[in-house]
């Protein structure tokens, strides 16, 4: 049984969402406030986290971060604050997905469901291939361990799934819904801007210099693609 940490002060979403998660066999806990919500988080075993953005005591994006330091689970920020900034901040400090208020139940299990299956692909998946390398970075899929120059890189969640999925398909070009839709699982619901930041978190931790990236260029008008042969901008060679 999969279990699920609510984080949420509004005591009525609080138990609409404990309600309709009970319904479909999902353990479930709530917190009433970030302080709350963050200690049981770090003390108990879940496998996903519902994490409100507005909260007294300590607000969402300080627990997000915090939790994030110790947890390599899915969490989801839920929030009635639509603004771009709050999201791309949210995803920057770790969430792996966003829900706006209000939202149907259905929108909502969607949501669960799409990230639980992913993570549960990640950590369960094996290819026979064991290591993928690519000019200076090579990623071992039975350990999910990623290198560059030999120096390992610490990878979240979508950050691995994503950078596995552009190496294994080298030099092509994919927009950000079709990152969306391979990644998180989700067409419909996608939020394109999720892409961009987990690109930019890549490339932080990947490229000499994120300014001027030498692996994950960005196509103007159609996507990104990762560079298996070379890159035109300063013709730094690979070896595939």
């Amino acid at each position: 049984m999969k279990r699920i940490l609510i984080i949420e002060d509004d005591k009525d979403i609080a138990a609409i969402e404990r309600d309709y998660l009970a319904a479909f066999s999902y353990e479930v806990e709530i917190a009433a406030d970030g302080t709350e919500g963050l200690r049981m988080g770090l003390e108990n075993r879940f496998d996903l986290i519902l994490l409100d953005l507005m909260l007294p005591g300590m607000d969402g994006f300080t627990v997000c971060r915090k939790l994030r330091e110790h947890l390599d689970i899915p969490i989801l920020m839920v929030t009635a604050r639509r603004e771009d900034i709050d999201k791309i901040r949210g995803l920057g400090l770790g969430a792996d997905d966003y829900i706006d208020k209000p939202f149907s139940p259905g929108v909502l299990m969607a949501r669960i469901r799409a990230n639980l299956d992913q993570y549960d692909r990640l950590r369960g998946k094996r290819r026979p291939t064991s290591e993928i390398r690519l000019g200076e970075i090579r990623l071992n899929t039975d350990t999910h361990r990623v290198y560059v120059q030999d120096r390992e890189v610490s990878l979240k969640n979508r950050e691995y799934e994503l950078l596995l999925f552009m190496m294994l398909h080298a030099d092509t070009v994919f927009s950000r819904e079709a990152l969306y839709e391979n990644i998180w699982g989700m067409d419909a619901l996608g939020d394109s801007a999720t892409v961009a930041v987990h690109i930019n978190r890549l490339r932080e931790k990947l490229e000499p210099d994120a300014a001027r990236p030498r692996y994950i260029e960005t196509v103007w008008g159609a996507g990104y693609r990762f560079c298996g042969q070379h890159c035109n901008s300063d013709g730094f060679l690979y070896n595939s």
